[in-house]
């Protein structure tokens, strides 16, 4: 959906570049209220103290700064839209917004498992990380095989798998996401992981 008149403008610098304030999980539950109400102030203040918190956390599953940047700026223009829907009485307002940035990194993610194509400067810079092309093109096949395995599974399994290994999410906040016991979480994590095995072996 464009951004339209009604649609604030998320700050052009970086996420690391704000200085987080010191705001408890009520004061920033206020601010999603208020921002519910198409405040801009309130959205503005809710990304200087929050915005560092969830680059770090896409930053973890995109592992590409510029990629991660823009994501939050995706991630938070969502929160902008979907501020209304925040039930306080259900998750944290932090959790509420971390789930909205992973689950925008992951969808990028799994929009483009090798990596977004970079130009120019960018592109230069990935290049010269790479001792050579042919290492390259192994370690993206080797991405893109993994990625493979993974859409295999039930669309559940394979957010979960993603969740737990490439956002470091613990076997407890599975458990929570999901509304399953732990020991249940483990139980389908192992049967997922035994299934990539088996896919990635054949």
């Amino acid at each position: 959906m464009p951004p339209d008149s009604s649609t604030p403008k998320v700050e052009a610098r970086s996420p690391s570049d704000a200085t987080p304030e010191a705001l408890s999980v009520a004061n920033i539950s206020t601010l999603i209220g208020r921002v519910a109400k198409q405040d801009r102030a309130a959205f503005a203040k809710l990304y200087k103290a929050t915005a560092p918190k969830l680059l770090g956390v896409v930053l973890r599953i995109l592992k590409e700064r510029s990629w991660a940047d823009d994501v939050i700026q995706e991630a938070y223009l969502k929160v902008w839209q979907r501020a209304s829907l925040f039930d306080a009485g259900k998750a944290s307002p932090i959790t509420w917004l971390v789930s909205i940035a992973r689950n925008k990194a992951i969808d990028e993610l799994r929009k483009h498992p090798a990596g977004r194509t970079s130009t120019d400067d960018a592109m230069d810079e990935r290049v010269a990380r790479q001792p050579t092309t042919q290492d390259q093109m192994e370690d993206q096949q080797e991405v893109s095989k993994l990625n493979q395995c993974i859409d295999q599974l039930a669309k559940e399994r394979q957010d979960m798998v993603r969740l737990a290994y490439l956002s470091g999410w613990s076997r407890e906040e599975l458990a929570r996401q999901y509304q399953q016991p732990v020991n249940t979480m483990k139980t389908w994590l192992r049967r997922a992981l035994q299934d990539i095995k088996g896919c990635l072996e054949s």
